[in-house]
């Protein structure tokens, strides 16, 4: 028997238009071949999200074909067929005996595929960054007549703007992140272990909001006093204890689509230098969100969020935020002085005014947005405030 087509996230017409911004590049670059390797890419351009990306897999693009062929191991091939728009002809699934092999591996496969394709003359993409360098030194062995060609984040720069449709699934998995943020205001107590709460935490990303479930699971930072001054640690099997500190950072998913958010809590009342830092950080926020809109740039923004912070005394050496959509980050642009990156509607950012200042010391806010035309569009609803929770007697 066959397994059944999921139901498709996106109709095909949206990746068949996804497809055509990604071949006029190829033919701009005189691409007739192109082999995607990174995986949010490859989920990009056909829905598919299997975690098989741990060894060689690859879409190949081939310019004058409508539809894209995934090759994977043999095993994931049901996987593919599930999940992608793709036709069953378009997925091929090569032997196990290319894994483990010390002479051969999938990227063979890719290989032999591109020859049998009749491409192997002409121009051939590759994205260098995210392959292994033996792998790119195989392609240009295998096809010595071809002219291979850097495509490195090429596709991740046409992912930032976002579709009306993408948009909505990044609505629907910042509803969950709000839902989550919530939750944590209602378990992080005195005496809990952070283990617990985090437990609890992550059960609402699962479970969603809306009536719409979380699909998987983003990262998951949870950084207690004496740990704020750090910004990527998840729990501990330590407790909570009053007059602590948590800063937390996680997103809601919707089918790889993540709106993150950072919020600080404070368990009693805020020491001063907490609550002026984040009073700092709330003008820098404001001062970004009014500045964004359609037509202004990455560093135009940071500059704002800079000059607001200065004014209550407080500096930020890190970026004030990064591009989101397909996973945590897009490796694009950044919010940061000197970067001349032009917003357009419909790009998404996870705005963040984060500050590790000591060891033991830091503090976040954040909030995911939307560009558009007039200005911007606040995707996450939580309260804009520094969190303050009951002590215990």
């Amino acid at each position: 028997m066959t397994i059944n087509k999921a139901q498709q996230v996106f109709p095909r017409a949206e990746y068949l238009r996804r497809l055509t911004a990604v071949k006029a590049e190829m033919a701009r670059r005189q691409i007739d071949a192109l082999v995607v390797s990174f995986d949010r890419n490859m989920n990009y351009l056909t829905g598919y999200t299997a975690r098989s990306g741990y060894i060689p897999q690859g879409l190949v693009v081939l310019i004058h074909e409508e539809e894209p062929t995934i090759i994977l191991r043999k095993m994931d091939v049901a996987a593919a067929h599930h999940q992608t728009f793709l036709s069953r002809d378009k997925v091929v699934g090569y032997p196990e005996s290319l894994i483990g092999s010390r002479d051969k591996d999938g990227y063979d496969a890719v290989i032999d595929f591109v020859q049998e394709a009749g491409a192997a003359n002409g121009g051939v993409g590759l994205e260098f960054a995210n392959l292994p360098p033996a792998a790119v030194d195989k392609f240009r062995a295998r096809l010595p007549k071809a002219k291979i060609v850097d495509f490195t984040s090429v596709i991740t720069w046409i992912r930032m703007v976002k579709s009306d449709l993408e948009i909505s699934l990044m609505k629907e998995a910042a509803a969950i992140t709000d839902a989550a943020i919530l939750r944590a205001a209602e378990v992080i107590r005195p005496g809990v272990r952070e283990a617990d709460a985090a437990a609890e935490i992550v059960a609402t990303l699962a479970r969603g909001a809306n009536g719409k479930p979380g699909t998987s699971l983003a990262s998951f930072w949870m950084n207690s006093s004496p740990r704020t001054g750090t910004s990527h640690l998840t729990w501990s099997d330590d407790v909570f204890r009053n007059d602590s500190q948590v800063n937390l950072e996680i997103a809601g998913v919707r089918y790889t689509y993540t709106a993150p958010m950072s919020r600080t809590f404070s368990i009693g009342r805020p020491s001063d230098r907490l609550r002026r830092v984040h009073e700092a950080q709330i003008a820098g926020l404001e001062a970004a969100l009014e500045t964004i809109r359609a037509g202004r740039t990455c560093s135009d923004v940071a500059q704002a969020a800079h000059r607001a912070l200065a004014k209550h005394g407080v500096e930020k050496e890190s970026r004030y935020g990064y591009p989101v959509g397909i996973d945590w980050t897009e490796q694009t642009a950044s919010l940061k002085e000197g970067d001349m990156t032009e917003l357009k509607p419909n790009m998404t950012f996870h705005v963040h005014l984060g500050n590790w200042i000591d060891e033991d010391f830091g503090v976040m806010v954040s909030q995911c947005i939307r560009v558009t035309e007039a200005g911007v569009e606040v995707l996450t609803e939580a309260p804009l405030k520094l969190i303050e929770l009951p002590t215990a007697a």
